[in-house]
């Protein structure tokens, strides 16, 4: 998704899709990722309706839920735009063979998430606390 004024890039960020597997379940899984601000057009709240815009995108494809990581000090930031902490949970990126926890030493991330259908909605709590399988492969290792 690009945020553009008078053809030039202000903010863009990428929204990514992936069918999870959780607690025995099956889910439509989106996630955000290179969210970006150019740096003259920070402060102005371009970022958050761009993130705004994705979380809607994502309930507008009848997607299950929407999980991504950012690292600790963004988390207002996201949860101002509808998303909110999922406390305790871990995403598992990278690969089965080559696993990228987001919890690793060294890192600072804070998982973020909402819940779309009726069916994600009921399973909530099956994802506090838990270390969630998103396998994202090996170029966006985490979302």
């Amino acid at each position: 998704m690009l945020l553009v004024d008078d053809g030039r890039v202000l903010a863009a960020l990428d929204i990514l899709f992936k069918e999870i597997a959780h607690a025995d379940e099956r889910y439509e899984a989106g996630g955000l990722s290179t969210v970006v601000t150019r740096r003259e057009s920070r402060g102005h709240g371009l970022g958050r309706r761009l993130v705004v815009a994705a979380r809607e995108t994502m309930m507008e494809r009848k997607l299950d839920l929407g999980l991504f990581t950012c690292d600790s000090p963004l988390q207002v930031f996201y949860e101002s735009a509808g998303w909110r902490v999922l406390p305790g949970a871990v995403l598992i990126g990278g690969t089965p063979q080559a696993p990228f926890p987001s919890d690793q030493s060294g890192f600072d991330k804070v998982t973020m998430g909402d819940f779309f259908s009726p069916k994600a909605r009921q399973a909530e709590a099956l994802f506090r606390d838990s270390r969630i399988g998103l396998y994202s492969g090996e170029i966006d290792k985490l979302w």
